[in-house]
């Protein structure tokens, strides 16, 4: 097996998420914050440990204000839903996921917010004075995209937060944090949006959000916190006001056994590695006649994240015969139609190659072979 969709979610794990992923489900297993007995507090600890670590990669002063959720998507919903009201102006890019785009349509809908697309080039490049051309007093926020999560495409989320001084940045960095470096401080970013389950190497169902001290967003969900239970009115402190009900906590444990292998192998060596690794991509695939490649193909702000096709054949025939191989890659619109339109591969999309920490030289060879054999059939 050859797995090249690490974007979609990381995998193989290291080996530290599964032993505290272990060490939580066979040993703890409390409810953290509901009880005041052993292995609650145990529980507990886990995630305020995970809460530092968080912090600590993001270069968050306050680990409070880092919110646990299900996922990337969740995180999301909870900046836009919450911050966005009536007649509201918000702006973002031709690049962004749908995890952003239905959100805002919806409020486009139902809360009449005006949304403005401002247009990436097809090789996903922005300028940041497109945005400013188009802010107005109504202007609430500004929500984009960290990297693309087709082209690997890093918008340079710093300029624009100066640029657009006291208005609300999102950024959605579910394929840059841990694979790109992200500074809240130095870009001055208001709100964070993230997953933990790609190159954080935790598993499945869980996200977070980083949120700048007031910005205070109308939570998603009330109920039990574990605190203030005296009252019936949510408690406004956070991380509680945003945590209502059972946290997920065997994947808060296996997050810090991820967050321990960052830590361990180096954030910084192991971004050089996935860049090696798309630099041997992207040349394996430019010396094959017929292959397309799109977005910038240069050494400069990209994530390992790449995107091409054959001349003549549809990408899901592409994925079903790699498929048929045991090399795994994400095939069509990878739920972001806006921005293969942007890169001019809708409707039928593109095949996605996205290497991870674990994969091999040999493996990128015999991906190259494969895609050799595939594009020389008639």
């Amino acid at each position: 097996m050859i797995y090249f969709d690490n974007a979609a979610t990381s995998f193989p794990k290291p080996q530290e998420t599964i032993d505290s992923l272990n060490d939580f489900v066979r040993n703890v297993g409390g409810n953290p914050g509901r009880s005041g007995h052993a292995l609650s507090t145990e529980a507990a600890r886990y995630i305020f440990e995970a809460r530092e670590k968080l912090a600590g990669m993001i270069n968050a002063c306050d680990s409070e204000r880092i919110i646990f959720t299900q996922n990337g998507t969740e995180s999301l919903n909870l900046a836009i839903l919450g911050l966005l009201q009536e007649k509201d102006h918000v702006i973002t890019t031709s690049l962004e996921h749908n995890s952003v785009m239905r959100p805002l349509m919806f409020l486009n809908k139902e809360r009449r917010v005006d949304v403005s697309v401002v247009q990436c080039a097809a090789n996903g490049s922005l300028d940041a004075k497109d945005i400013k051309k188009l802010i107005r007093k109504e202007t609430k926020a500004i929500v984009i995209n960290h990297g693309s999560n087709i082209i690997g495409t890093v918008q340079p989320v710093g300029e624009i937060k100066r640029m657009i001084g006291e208005i609300t940045l999102i950024v959605d960095a579910c394929q840059t944090v841990g694979s790109f470096p992200v500074d809240i401080e130095e870009d001055n970013i208001d709100v964070l949006c993230f997953s933990c389950h790609k190159s954080l190497y935790g598993i499945q169902g869980l996200g977070a959000i980083y949120m700048r001290n007031g910005i205070e967003p109308i939570p998603l969900k009330f109920g039990g916190t574990g605190s203030r239970s005296e009252f019936i009115e949510q408690p406004l402190f956070l991380p509680d006001r945003y945590e209502s009900g059972t946290p997920n906590t065997p994947g808060i444990a296996s997050l810090l056994g991820g967050l321990s292998f960052i830590e361990k192998v180096g954030i910084g060596s192991i971004i050089r590695k996935k860049q090696d690794l798309r630099r041997s991509v992207i040349d394996g695939l430019s010396c094959l006649p017929g292959i397309v490649i799109y977005g910038d193909q240069g050494n400069g702000n990209q994530l390992p994240v790449i995107s091409f096709n054959i001349a003549g054949k549809l990408p899901s025939e592409v994925g079903y015969e790699l498929n048929k191989r045991a090399i795994y890659t994400r095939v069509g619109l990878h739920c972001a139609p806006l921005a293969h339109k942007t890169i001019g591969t809708f409707p039928e999309g593109t095949v996605r190659v996205a290497p991870g920490y674990f994969t091999t030289d040999d493996e990128v060879a015999l991906f190259i072979e494969a895609i050799k054999e595939i594009a020389g059939r008639t």
